[in-house]
Formats: C-alpha cells, structure tokens, sequence
C-alpha cells in the first residue's frame, strides 16, 4: 500500500499559520479594525468562504466589549448546543460559563404558551444572567428576533450580540434588525449564511487574541 501521508502537511500549527496567512492574502479585510480582523479571520477559516467578509456587519467596539465582559466573567449563552459544543474552553480567559437551554424541561411549555419556537422560549431563561453577558445566535432567527424584542421591552442588555443565524426563512431579516438597533454591540453576517461554526469561530477567536 503506498503511504497516503506522503505529500500533505502534518503540523498543525503550520497548517494553521498557512490557513491565516492565505485568508489574509485572498480576503478583503481592510475594512476592519484590527480587533475584529481577527475575528473576521476566524470565522472564514470556519467556513472556507473568503467572501464572507463583505457580508459582515458589526459596531466598532463590539470585540472589546465582548473581550472585556468574558475577562471579567461574563457567561456566553447560546441558542443551539452546537454553537456552546464549538466554543474551546482552554481559550476562555475566566473559565466562563458557556450555556444553552434549549433542552431545559421548562421550554416545551413555555414555547406552547408564548407561541413560539423553542429556541426563542429558551431565551427567557436567560433573563437573569442576560445583562452583561455575550450572547452567541448561530441557529435560529427566531432567538435573534426574540432577543430583540427583551431588549426593545427594557430588558437586560447584553454586553455583545454575535447574532449570526443561519437560514431562509426570517435569518436575513433578523440580522438586518439587529444593526438597527441603537447602543446594542453586535457582530453579524448579513443574508442568509451564517450556522454554529462561524458563530463558534468568532468567540474563539475573541475569547483569545492568539490565533
């Protein structure tokens, strides 16, 4: 059997150093302060997609507030388990609490009562560690929108929304909502593209400035 090894590169660290290096080469990134170029960087490794870059939308200080939040504690809570499955804990600067709900008994019926998907019912059992926290969307708009409307109605507000849905049903939408909204720190991706691992890379990557 020929040895299949032959020919591909082996070191991780290289093949991350190359993979950043190619992203920085082939992406437009000059947009970006250099805080969220980072993060920016991340999330395309996390798809593959250079041209992810042109669909991000995002307030200036959003990485240092988030940055800021989870040094001092803060908890990232999560609307699908894939998205608190992806975070790399051994990056996280407080050993911060990383939370989804989505499976808590209460959210069937709390989902049946307020009419709504489950994804967005587990949202109100955030309420009591939402202010200050970072929140993480990459699954359902309906939790984007749902979040939107806590804050809209004098609810906690979070430190930073990365509020990246995926989808073709209600995900463009609830993305274009989320940068309308006055004083909130957001990070998206406009459209429908979006999902757990580009939500996952962009708190990694602003978990720790490492690459």
């Amino acid at each position: 059997m020929p040895d299949t090894r032959t020919g591909y590169l082996t070191d991780a660290a290289e093949i991350y150093r190359r993979s950043f290096s190619i992203i920085r080469s082939e992406a437009e990134l000059d947009r970006f302060p250099a805080d969220i170029a980072q993060v920016v960087v991340r999330m395309i490794h996390g798809c593959g997609q250079v041209d992810l870059a042109g669909d991000i939308a995002f307030t200036p200080g959003v990485v240092a507030a988030a940055r800021s939040a989870l040094q001092g504690g803060a908890p990232i809570l999560c609307d699908a388990n894939m998205v608190a499955s992806g975070v790399t804990r051994m990056r996280l600067p407080a050993d911060n609490e990383v939370l989804c709900l989505l499976r808590d008994p209460r959210v069937p019926d709390l989902a049946a009562r307020l009419r709504t998907t489950r994804s967005a019912a587990a949202l109100e059992l955030w309420r009591d560690r939402l202010e200050g926290a970072v929140v993480a969307i990459g699954n359902a708009p309906t939790a984007l929108f749902h979040l939107l409307d806590m804050v809209a109605a004098g609810g906690p507000t979070p430190a930073a929304v990365l509020g990246i849905p995926v989808g073709f049903v209600g995900a463009a939408e609830s993305k274009e909502a989320l940068t309308e909204v006055s004083g909130l720190q957001y990070l998206t991706v406009r459209g429908r593209r979006g999902g757990s691992a580009i939500t996952a890379s962009a708190l990694n990557a602003i978990a720790s400035e490492e690459e």
